[in-house]
């Protein structure tokens, strides 16, 4: 048997670790940008940078959603570095310079310009931004930041590492979310589905597959920007926090869900007693929707022996039980092998459903059970019950088993989909090929237009150059203009959202959501 000794009995972690860096954020950098104000030109006052998604690795995807901005400007520009400035400034300075010495060794990077930052007592930078929410051609900008004083041109690209890694996930999730949203609002179209539900359709289920609590956050919020549905808590308080939007109505709804259960649930009363665990859910849950996962054990069992068994509670209820398998080919097992391209065989059709489940599937399984209406467009909506799956679902697969289902003669409002890592988190900077450039620089007062050109990358890393300025087309479309003039500067799309440690202008999430336009607001 292990003994534990009591938490009063646990000698306290040295305070020497518990205690907080007053200059964590200037070291939330790559330690090779701790000597690059040195490595300018001399005479450099100025920098100008810019962020841009440059490609695509998902098919049919060529804009990219700009989303996460404000909150990297509040949790980074102004929160993080908040202990640094209230930090005494010798105190500071030399935790700064103990760090440099820690990290590089001797060096002569000098942290006159750390004193200096201290002194000011806020970021010397200027961000300028399309509205959040938009959606961005590839090659165009979404956001520039550029110094304020000459003495602080060092600290624009200095950022660049926590401003790529703090807005490339929730708008790389958000512009995921986004094809989604396009991919169920044509089924829902289709099949005669009310737009409302579609809010609803897709529910995310990623935040334990993220790398950690902060990244399944900023995601979900992403995910928000398309849908209702979530079981990402850690989103709510993000948008809560980040983009002005408290819990009332006045914003409407953040994100929802209903009761569910889950395999430790459904398998704590073994395979045995699963009928009455299912009766004891439903019995305590008599009215609204609730989701049952349903393949602790054998999943055609449920199907055709539980559910018949409890028929009478559950089309008793006011609300629809909603039948979640979560495991095998998800179109498959919602579907039917029938359905499938590869299916074949004589004799196949005969097959009964008590002797060949699978080869039904879960929809036509429950209509045999509970029965069918149909909609205003003629297509079947199944009585008192739903389906749902949330396992390794993809947007090529949302696509295949809304149109199985249609193929079917079902509407697209029988099935809810959940989005988890699969979706969420099987992506990187490249997915859009993120990054940020500088662009344009002062030295000794003459300006300077700046770009990369790899001749190796066969033009695949060009960057833009010059002072930039986001117009729209006559065809509608953002268009970028690069070695922009003043004038065409002041008219640009790229506005300024952040001066000096001060927001210019903010965002609420249902400003977001509306300049997307997925959800109505």
């Amino acid at each position: 048997m292990t003994t534990i000794a009591p938490a009063a009995t646990i000698a306290p972690a040295a305070a020497t670790a518990t205690t907080a860096s007053v200059t964590a954020a200037l070291f939330q950098t790559d330690a090779y940008k701790l000597g690059h104000i040195h490595m300018y030109p001399a005479g450099t006052t100025r920098v100008l940078s810019n962020f841009t998604n440059r490609g695509s690795r998902l098919a049919g995807v060529d804009h990219v959603v700009h989303f996460g901005l404000q909150a990297f400007l509040q949790k980074y520009c102004i929160e993080a570095f908040a202990p640094f400035f209230a930090a005494d400034e010798d105190e500071a300075v030399a935790e700064y310079q103990a760090g440099l010495n820690n990290i590089l060794g001797p060096n002569t990077i000098g942290t006159g310009h750390i004193r200096a930052l201290h002194r000011r007592g806020y970021l010397p930078l200027i961000f300028r931004a399309l509205p959040e929410g938009t959606r961005v051609p590839l090659l165009v900008p979404s956001v520039t930041v550029e110094s304020t004083e000459p003495e602080f041109f060092w600290l624009v690209n200095y950022i660049e590492t926590a401003l790529s890694a703090s807005i490339w996930q929730p708008s790389t999730a958000a512009t995921i979310a986004d094809k989604y949203r396009g991919i169920l609002d044509t089924a829902a179209a289709r099949t005669g589905t009310d737009p409302a539900f579609v809010d609803w359709q897709l529910h995310d289920f990623s935040f334990r597959g993220m790398p950690g609590i902060e990244a399944a956050a900023a995601s979900g919020a992403g995910h928000l920007l398309s849908f209702k549905g979530s079981d990402s808590l850690g989103s709510a308080d993000f948008v809560r926090r980040y983009y002005n939007s408290s819990f009332g109505a006045e914003n409407g709804q953040i994100l929802g869900s209903i009761p569910a259960s889950e395999h430790a649930v459904m398998c704590a009363g073994g395979q045995d007693g699963e009928a009455e665990t299912f009766r004891h859910i439903l019995e305590g849950n008599p009215t609204g929707n609730i989701s049952l996962v349903s393949d602790g054990y054998d999943l055609w069992h449920v199907l055709q022996v539980v559910l018949p068994g409890l028929k009478d509670i559950i089309t008793a209820r006011d609300g629809n039980v909603v039948i979640r398998p979560d495991s095998g080919d998800p179109a498959d097992i919602v579907c039917g092998e029938r359905t499938g391209a590869g299916v074949s065989g004589a004799g196949r059709e005969a097959a009964t459903m008590e002797t060949d489940p699978a080869y039904f599937g879960v929809a036509a399984l429950l209509e045999a059970e509970f029965g069918s209406t149909l909609n205003r467009a003629g297509y079947k909506v199944l009585n008192n019950v739903r389906v749902m799956y949330g396992d390794s679902i993809t947007p090529e697969r949302a696509a295949d088993i809304t149109a199985r289902l249609e193929g079917m003669g079902y509407a697209s409002e029988n099935i809810v989909l959940g989005a988890g890592s699969f979706t969420y988190q099987y992506v990187t900077r490249d997915t859009f090929s993120s990054a940020v450039k500088v662009t344009y620089i002062e030295v000794n007062g003459e300006g300077r237009n700046v770009f990369k050109d790899p001749v190796t990358a066969k033009g695949s890393k060009r960057s833009a150059t010059g002072r930039l300025a986001v117009t729209r087309g006559a065809d509608g479309e953002l268009k970028l203009i690069e070695r922009a003039t003043a004038g065409q500067e002041a008219d640009s799309m790229l506005q300024p959202v952040w001066a000096n440690g001060q927001f210019l202008r903010r965002q609420s999430f249902a400003d977001v959501r509306a300049v997307l336009g997925n959800i109505a607001v």
